[in-house]
C-alpha cells in the first residue's frame, strides 16, 4: 500500500499526539484535576447484552464510547499488533491511553519468561500513546468457583516473577499494578497478600477492583476497606463498580459498597489514583439503558464522589 506524504507524516505524529494527549490529562493534570477512564470490558458487557461485537468494528465502537463523556480508555491488549491497531483510533477519538490492561501467567516457571515478554513489548509500544501504568492479574489455575488454588511454591514463583515484570517495566517509564478478581481473595486471602507482602514496592504497585475484593470476601466491606488501608501505598489505581443486593447494577450510584466513604479515605490520606471505571453487566443484571447513556450517569456520579 502506498501513503500520500501528509498520511505518512500524519502515521508518524499520531503517537506523539496521543501521548501529549496522555501526559496532559495524566501526568500533567492541573493541581486537584482528576482524570476518569474506563475500562473497555465494561463495554463489551453492554455490547454483549445487544449481542454485539465490540471488537468487530473498533472504530465504530469507540465513536459510541466518546459520545458517553469519557475521555480516557483502559484498553486490554494481548499483542503488540492490538497496540497498533487502536494508536491511530487515539488520536481520531482524542482519548487518553494512561493504563492499560494486560493477562499475565507468572506462576509457572515454563510459561512465564514469554508472558513477561509479550506484556514487556506491549508496555514499550504502548508508551508512545501514554501509557503509564500497566494493570495485571496474574492468570488463576482455573476460573470458576471450584477453581483450585495455587501451592505456596506457585506463589513463590508468581511474586517473583512480578516483581521482574514490574523492574522491566520500571526501566521502560511503565509501573505494574497487581489486580485480583475474588479468587485471590480466597483461602484468608493468601495470594493477594503474599503477592503485596513479597514484591518491591519501587517496581509493583496495586490495582484495587473495588468490588471484586468485596465479592471475594463473601461481600465484606470490612474486607474491603482493610485492604484498602492496608496496602494504600502501593495503591496507583481503582477500578470501580457498584453492586445493589450482590448484583452488578446497571450504572455506579449508590450500593452495597460506600463510595463516599471511600473517597473520604483517599482524600485523608492523599491519594489520588487513577480512577477506571469498570460497570460491568452480569445475568441479573437490569436492563433500563444503554451503554452511552449508562456511562453518561456513571461519569455524573463519579464526579459528585470523587472530584
Amino acid at each position: 500500500m502506498r501513503y500520500k506524504r501528509r498520511e505518512f507524516l500524519g502515521s508518524l505524529a499520531a503517537p506523539l499526539v496521543v501521548g501529549a494527549l496522555a501526559q496532559e490529562a495524566f501526568g500533567g493534570q492541573r493541581p486537584g484535576s482528576v482524570l476518569i477512564s474506563c475500562n473497555q470490558y465494561a463495554w463489551i458487557t453492554f455490547f454483549g447484552r445487544e449481542k454485539r461485537d465490540w471488537n468487530a468494528d473498533l472504530d465504530a465502537s469507540l465513536a459510541e464510547y466518546v459520545q458517553s463523556g469519557l475521555k480516557a480508555f483502559e484498553p486490554s491488549f494481548t499483542s503488540v499488533e492490538e497496540v497498533n491497531r487502536l494508536a491511530p483510533l487515539l488520536q481520531k477519538y482524542q482519548l487518553a491511553m494512561p493504563s492499560a490492561y494486560v493477562g499475565s501467567v507468572l506462576h509457572d516457571p515454563q510459561q512465564a519468561p514469554k508472558s513477561i515478554q509479550t506484556a514487556i513489548a506491549i508496555a514499550e509500544a504502548a508508551k508512545p500513546l501514554g501509557l503509564r501504568i500497566l494493570v495485571s492479574n496474574p492468570s488463576p489455575l482455573k476460573w470458576g468457583p471450584d477453581a483450585p488454588l495455587k501451592t505456596d511454591e506457585q506463589l513463590i514463583e508468581q511474586a517473583k516473577n512480578l516483581t521482574l515484570l514490574g523492574r522491566e517495566l520500571h526501566k521502560r517509564g511503565v509501573k505494574i499494578a497487581y489486580h485480583t478478581h475474588d479468587v485471590e481473595l480466597r483461602a484468608g486471602a493468601r495470594e493477594l497478600h503474599h503477592m503485596l507482602q513479597n514484591t518491591d514496592p519501587t517496581y509493583v504497585g496495586f490495582c484495587l477492583d473495588t468490588h471484586w475484593a468485596y465479592r471475594g470476601a463473601e461481600n465484606s466491606q470490612v474486607a474491603l476497606f482493610d485492604i484498602l488501608k492496608m496496602y494504600r501505598n502501593r495503591l496507583v489505581e481503582l477500578h470501580l463498580r457498584q453492586s445493589i443486593g450482590g448484583v452488578w447494577s446497571e450504572t455506579f450510584g449508590p450500593g452495597d459498597i460506600d463510595y463516599p466513604r471511600l473517597a473520604a479515605e483517599l482524600k485523608k490520606w492523599k491519594k489520588k489514583p487513577l480512577l477506571v471505571l469498570e460497570q460491568c453487566l452480569e445475568g441479573p443484571s437490569p436492563n433500563t439503558t444503554n451503554a452511552i447513556e449508562a456511562h453518561r450517569r456513571n461519569l455524573d456520579y463519579i464526579k459528585q464522589v470523587f472530584v
